[in-house]
């Protein structure tokens, strides 16, 4: 019979964020930031016919949150909505807060809850040594997937590094 041979050694790094990052705004600048000026030295590549920018947005997902509280400010009921772009996010904020069936339902006022709204963007990136990996940006942690060269974690650490928001 048969075995398997490893023929990878693929790696997985973790950064836990001192500070959750402020807002969507915050978020969006860091993201862009590395779309933008490829801070890595990711390199532009070709699969299957199709060009491929350095630095690619791949996923993102907004989590809107919301409490409702009634007259004597006791919390009384939840809601959050997830979006695929900070445009729905903004939007889907403002429906929320101003959907008054939805407050009547719950029996109290909406309120924005921004201290546990989420975020997270995946970025894929080409390395100049050819390897594909992911650097996924949370609220609260940073990660990077899929990269067997140490170098690739070295660089984003010390890109990471220079990045308050990302201590």
């Amino acid at each position: 019979m048969a075995d398997f041979v490893q023929k990878t050694v693929v790696k997985t790094a973790i950064r836990k964020l001192a500070d959750p990052i402020a807002d969507v705004a915050a978020f969006n600048t860091i993201v862009q930031s590395v779309i933008t000026d490829n801070p890595f030295a990711c390199a532009a590549y070709e699969s299957a016919g199709v060009n491929h920018a350095p630095v690619e947005k791949t996923k993102e997902n907004y989590v809107v949150k919301v409490f409702y509280q009634d007259a004597d400010v006791r919390n009384v009921g939840t809601d959050s909505s997830k979006f695929s772009t900070i445009a729905g996010f903004n939007a889907g904020a403002t429906a929320l807060l101003g959907n008054t069936g939805l407050a009547a339902a719950h029996g109290g006022t909406a309120v924005r809850d921004t201290d546990n709204e989420t975020y997270s963007a995946t970025l894929k990136c080409r390395d100049a040594n050819g390897e594909l990996y992911f650097v996924t940006f949370g609220r609260t942690t940073m990660s990077i997937t899929s990269y067997s060269d140490d170098a690739i974690r070295t660089r984003i650490e010390t890109w990471a590094d220079t990045v308050a928001a990302l201590a």
